[in-house]
């Protein structure tokens, strides 16, 4: 790899999906649950603007070591004031709440959601280095992310499902090896089948997903990458509260420019169980396979995933779930999670990195106007060898880095339409691993240390 390319590679992970890229922190636009009010109703359609503004203090938004502060031209933590204002506008067929539902009467042949939001970013720097400072008050950006989705007879025994997003990310490295964030476009778009023969007992699914990943920068753009998936999935319900799941997936990894990082063909199987022990607790469990299958057209050694992935979640719900399906439940439903994950991604430091995650989730909301979430967990990212081709190119023994993250967000809505909120989050990479880019003396330290807490205000229809 070429210097630029090892420290681009440190970036971002190719799992980063362009919904969670822009409302990674900001709930009301990663879940419509949080988003929307009563809305407009024009004819059949339903309209949800908003607009939201947040202010506060991120003491790390490189994400950097302490040590990088010492080199000569670089930065270390660089503390800033940031102001983040976004609008966003959804439309949808009506909601079952808008329906005119009667017992014998059928359900739509279609339903329709589409939404656009954008979120402006200013930074104002109170701490760090003057090269650091000077960084950081360019990085003013705006991201967006405009997407859609179509069900075709929905509720049917046959249905089909249509989506797609196109977003644009402003984000710091996830690994702090970089001193700038990288402007990228996200382009995503799939199509599943839906089979759910007799009462709905059984439900399969069989889909395809397309994410491309392509950076805006010319001196990055041989990190782009094109992601085919193939996926299946199904469910069981074999009791009326308890359902047998299957999840398999193959990828087709593609980087355009293959001196930059190793295509491949990840492969995932799970099999599991997914129920309500009593009307106040739920059990996910699942478990089963992952292969990265990496392939190169070099001499060099490659090094692969190949082992056990899966989920283990226990979920006390405070209001009891009225439902006898354990995925009915809403945000109405206010509840307590633990639970652990298992399973890999790619990475563009590494060829991938293994991830187990341990963490707590509690969301509560209750009178119809105060909304809490409060998640957290600790991590082991494994990475494997990086090999060397040489005096000119990065390597690395096997490390682990130890991720710590924690978030609060609390809402209270005044009337239907205002909501007023906070959020504080923590992040931490524990790492004791540096990297000696080629051709150079000095290491890139991989650990961070960072904190961030927000006042905003939205309004919402």
């Amino acid at each position: 790899m070429k210097l630029r390319e090892t420290i681009a590679a440190a970036a971002v992970t190719l799992t980063l999906s362009p919904a969670l890229a822009l409302a990674q922190d900001q709930p009301w636009l990663k879940d419509r649950r949080y988003t929307e009010g009563i809305g407009i109703r024009t004819g059949d359609l339903e309209l949800h603007p908003g607009v939201a503004a947040e202010f506060g203090y991120d003491s790390n938004f490189f994400r950097r070591d302490e040590k990088d502060d010492a080199r000569l031209g670089d930065i270390g933590p660089v503390g800033s004031l940031r102001l983040r204002i976004t609008p966003s506008f959804s439309l949808s067929t009506l909601s079952q709440q808008r329906q005119e539902v009667t017992p014998d009467a059928p359900p739509p042949d279609v339903e329709f959601r589409a939404g656009i939001a954008a979120t402006y970013e200013e930074f104002f720097p109170v701490s760090g280095n003057e090269v650091g400072r000077e960084r950081l008050s360019e990085q003013r950006n705006i991201g967006g992310l405009l997407d859609a989705k179509l069900t075709i007879l929905p509720r049917r025994p046959w249905s089909g499902i249509l989506d797609a997003s196109l977003g644009r990310t402003i984000a710091s490295s996830d690994l702090g090896i970089s001193n700038q964030s990288f402007r990228r476009l996200h382009a995503d778009a799939g199509a599943e089948l839906v089979w759910t023969p007799g009462g709905g007992l059984l439900d399969w699914r069989l889909g395809y997903r397309f994410l491309g990943t392509f950076f805006e920068v010319d001196e990055f753009d041989s990190l782009t990458n094109l992601h085919h998936t193939i996926r299946t999935r199904g469910r069981w319900r074999f009791l009326p509260r308890t359902a047998l799941i299957y999840d398999a997936s193959l990828g087709f990894v593609n980087y355009p420019n293959p001196a930059a990082q190793l295509s491949s063909h990840p492969l995932r199987a799970q099999l599991g169980i997914n129920g309500l022990v009593t009307s106040s607790f739920g059990l996910l469990a699942m478990a089963g396979w992952g292969a990265s299958f990496y392939t190169s057209d070099s001499q060099a050694e490659v090094h692969d995933f190949d082992s056990v992935i899966g989920q283990l979640e226990l979920k006390w719900y405070l209001t009891p779930n009225p439902s006898a399906d354990p995925e009915a439940a809403t945000l109405a439903l206010s509840s307590l999670s633990a639970g652990f994950t298992r399973d890999f991604h790619d990475s563009y430091l590494a060829s991938y990195y293994e991830r187990d995650r341990g963490y707590l989730k509690l969301t509560y909301f209750f009178g119809g106007r105060f909304l809490l979430i409060a998640d957290g967990g600790v991590a082991a990212h494994v990475y494997p060898a990086i090999p060397g081709n040489g005096a000119n190119s990065t390597s690395a023994d096997p490390w682990t880095d130890i991720r710590i993250d924690a978030s609060l967000f609390g809402e209270y809505r005044i009337g239907d339409s205002l909501g007023i909120n906070s959020t504080l989050r923590y992040g931490n990479n524990i790492s004791s691993t540096s990297l000696l880019p080629p051709n150079e003396s000095t290491p890139n330290y991989l650990g961070w240390q960072q904190f961030e807490a927000y006042l905003g205000v939205r309004w919402f229809m």
